[in-house]
């Protein structure tokens, strides 16, 4: 079981990835643009929102039941332990609520002009963040591409 939420994980990775590059990209360019913003354009941050709000919940499973995550201070002087207890935790956990909270006020901006810039800085905060937590296989943690 361990396993498939493990590759769920890293799997949907990608797919949050991938719709978190394409809202930033489309809120920088119809926001540089001045386009409407519209009801499709609502959707892909929803579906957004909605990717990161499921790869969390397989994130949290796997906090309280992975052999990385150890509570006991005398190991996090082990990198691999601290970084999956702490830093990949903390960081992905601030990027969904970035992302929640652009979506929400990008919602209830008065213009399309507040939509786009709302949530251009929000995701791009968030993207950026989760590219720095993310356990890439170049890193050292043990983690593979899937």
């Amino acid at each position: 079981m361990m396993n498939g939420l493990v590759h769920a994980h890293s799997g949907l990775r990608w797919i949050v990835l991938a719709l978190l590059v394409a809202l930033v990209w489309q809120a920088w360019q119809k926001g540089r643009s001045g386009a409407e913003y519209t009801e499709a354009d609502r959707k892909l941050n929803l579906y957004t929102l909605i990717a990161v709000h499921i790869q969390l919940l397989l994130g949290l499973a796997l906090y309280f039941h992975s052999d990385k995550v150890n509570f006991d201070s005398s190991s996090w002087s082990v990198s691999v332990t601290r970084f999956f207890t702490l830093e990949h935790s903390l960081m992905m956990l601030i990027a969904i609520v970035l992302i929640t909270i652009g979506y929400s006020k990008a919602k209830k901006a008065a213009d399309s002009a507040a939509r786009w810039r709302t949530t251009l800085r929000y995701n791009l905060i968030a993207l950026l963040l989760i590219l720095v937590a993310i356990p890439w296989p170049f890193r050292g943690f043990g983690s593979g591409w899937f």
